[in-house]
């Protein structure tokens, strides 16, 4: 047996037992033997690249964790439908198109509460999967996709080119299954399927994301070379005979009143489906048609999504708490008897503040009707004032903090209350949950009781107390107050590990307000180091991209305080990283540089030439402008080519980018 036909034969047995172990949950071979079977097949790879396949197992479930989500520009831009709200509206478009197209016939189809997905077939292998991003770019989660149960791999009839476009979402089994992990771990509970889809395919680690068993639905294709279709129908029934789930009981209807039945017909099923969703979508079927409508600057013209009311429920509000964010806002509780609504039990809904309270005068002993804003946060609509009790009272806030009992003030914004004590123990709690969440340092199994735990037990304060905790480690394994010895010993490799992080994660685990992930990530690149930023001045600050004066002002603001900067001279002293990685790795010999990749390349995938730029300190774009330095051209290039022969851009072919970039 030579070696590509050992390598085959190695992709069909670790697919087989990926699938068993995976998929159906019943292994054959141990991971000793798994493991044997990768390793020689990354052997082998290294041997002969050029017979690699794009859906190799080594760069999918086992073949290790990513450390990021890689940018790819998206072939088709991924616009958003135009909304609807009203029976109006949707008559408004049917009369629309019926009115230009009096033959035009529409499919509707359930709206499925996902994560948007594109999905590329190069020869009927899956070679890339790609998030919505901002429509123009999104981002790579292609070892992810591979660990999605209905997404499939290979697809039996071979186009050179397709690409479909469809919604990863969370089943209701999968999503209690999850719940349930997380009660075991200690985590907090996942509130939404469409959040928690989301987040699993952006997972780093694809064994998660096949242990959370995700599931797809297409509902569009968008390029399909070597084929062609009459209406969007047929691309549906043909798509279902290529492996794919397609949008569940899409219904033909010719108008208005066949539309409203389906639409009805949806409605009345969506709070017993097996998947989330959060309305109906209505298009034209005929794709001719689509092309005569064609698109405002915004939307397409031939299709509309409606969207359903949000789930109104009433219940009694038993009593009104004050709650004490990390930043010291007081938060008003509504404290409801519990609600079935939009999938969770309700027993909670915040009231924002004194002046929302008072402008709906809500009161303890209330019959309430809620809902949950945007089927996630449950909030309280209105009173029904003739089920108001006698001798009710308007609620009034607290002059002191309700947990350390300093004195509460009011900020510039003249609505919310804020704790001023200096060491308020709920303020160190929520901050300090913060500082360890999935967003910042990322903690595993670090949730809130283990730090109102340790706080209350007096073993940390703040964050620098974290890296202090092993010396405490025999006392915490004899007290339990975060477990036994497995649980203890898993936090504390969490915190030796969160050591490592990029700086993106420390500023956004500092709590800094009105800076968030994206913030942090932005200053991490604008600056070398965290001493750096400490002692930029607000001047500085606003010229950082998406900064403002707001912005620049709260990192000023929260630097110059001494507990902060003593703070981190502590977690410094701990060995926590203070250096911008992020900057750091854009030294590349094409740091700055911007490339375009247009048409298909002969011995590489896009995204392989895009790895490859990157790791060059270089950025790829989806569009050509006065800005790009290089444009890559493959087969087939189009309009991009052209365009940078018009503006004078160097244009590379493969042969000529691989010298560029030093390879062979």
């Amino acid at each position: 047996m030579n070696d590509k036909e050992r390598m085959d034969e190695l992709y069909a047995l670790i697919d087989h037992h990926n699938r068993l172990y995976y998929e159906e949950d019943d292994p054959q071979i141990s991971d000793y033997e798994y493991d044997r079977l990768s390793v020689e097949l990354r052997r082998l790879e290294e041997a002969h690249p050029k017979l690699i396949r794009p859906d190799t197992p080594t760069r999918r479930v086992g073949g290790g964790v990513k450390r990021t989500l890689r940018k790819v520009p998206h072939d088709v831009p991924i616009v958003s439908l135009q909304d609807a709200f009203s029976k109006e509206e949707v008559d408004a478009f049917l009369e629309r198109i019926q009115r230009e197209l009096p033959d035009a016939v529409f499919v509707v189809e359930k709206k499925i509460d996902g994560l948007t997905l594109v999905l590329r077939y190069r020869n009927g292998v899956l070679e890339e999967a790609i998030t919505r991003g901002d429509g123009i770019i999104g981002e790579s989660v292609y070892e992810n996709a591979l660990a999605v149960r209905s997404i499939p791999r290979n697809i039996p009839e071979k186009l050179e080119y397709l690409e479909v476009r469809g919604e990863v979402y969370m089943s209701s089994e999968s999503f209690a299954a999850a719940n349930r992990q997380q009660v075991l771990t200690g985590g907090k509970l996942y509130q939404n399927r469409r959040n928690s889809a989301a987040g699993t395919m952006r997972q780093l680690d694809p064994a998660l994301v096949a242990q959370r068993q995700l599931d797809f639905f297409v509902f569009n294709l968008e390029i399909a070379q070597g084929k062609s279709f009459g209406s969007h129908r047929e691309t549906l029934l043909w798509l279902e005979t290529q492996g794919f789930t397609v949008s569940p009981d899409f219904r033909e209807a010719t108008g208005a009143p066949e539309v409203w039945a389906v639409i009805r017909e949806i409605a009345d099923s969506r709070h017993s489906l097996n998947y989330p969703l959060d309305g109906a979508v209505i298009k034209v079927d005929d794709l001719d048609m689509r092309r005569q409508l064609g698109m405002t600057s915004k939307v397409p013209r031939w299709a509309i999504a409606y969207k359903y009311p949000p789930e109104q429920k009433e219940t009694l509000l038993e009593d009104i708490t004050v709650q004490v964010g990390r930043t010291g806002r007081m938060t008003p509780l509504a404290i409801l008897r519990p609600v079935r609504l939009a999938e969770t039990t309700v027993a909670r809904a915040t009231l924002h503040n004194q002046d929302y309270m008072d402008e709906k005068d809500i009161r303890i002993g209330d019959t309430v009707l809620v809902q949950k804003a945007g089927d996630i946060i449950p909030e309280v609509v209105s009173v029904v004032r003739d089920k108001r009790p006698e001798g009710t009272s308007r609620f009034a806030m607290p002059d002191r903090c309700p947990v350390c009992g300093s004195l509460a003030a009011k900020e510039a914004d003249g609505a919310h209350l804020y704790c001023t004590g200096d060491r308020c123990p709920a303020k160190d709690s929520r901050s300090l949950a913060y500082f360890a969440s999935k967003d910042a340092m990322n903690l595993e199994g670090f949730g809130p009781m283990a730090v109102e735990a340790l706080i209350s037990e007096g073993y940390i304060r703040d964050a620098a107390d974290l890296y202090r905790l092993r010396e405490h480690r025999e006392k915490l394994i004899e007290q339990g107050i975060v477990g036994k010895q497995k649980s203890v010993d898993a936090i504390l490799e969490a915190v030796e590990r969160s050591k490592d992080n990029d700086i993106d994660r420390l500023i956004t685990g500092l709590g800094i307000r009105n800076v968030g992930r994206q913030s942090a990530k932005t200053l991490a690149e604008a600056y070398g180091s965290l001493w750096e930023i400490m002692d930029a001045p607000a001047e500085d600050l606003v010229r950082i991209r998406d900064f403002g004066e707001v912005v620049a002002g709260e990192v000023v603001d929260f630097f110059r305080q001494e507990k902060h900067r003593d703070l981190i001279h502590r977690l410094a002293e701990a060995g926590v990283n203070m250096h911008s990685r992020a900057r750091e790795g854009r030294s590349g010999r094409f740091a700055g540089k911007t490339f375009v990749l247009t048409g298909t390349l002969a011995g590489m995938t896009r995204q392989e030439a895009t790895t490859l730029i990157e790791q060059a300190g270089g950025k790829t774009s989806s569009s050509v402008s006065g800005k790009t330095d290089y444009v890559v051209a493959g087969e087939a290039a189009g309009s991009k080519l052209t365009k940078a022969r018009d503006l004078g851009i160097p244009v590379l072919n493969e042969e000529a980018f691989l010298d560029l970039m030093g390879r062979e």
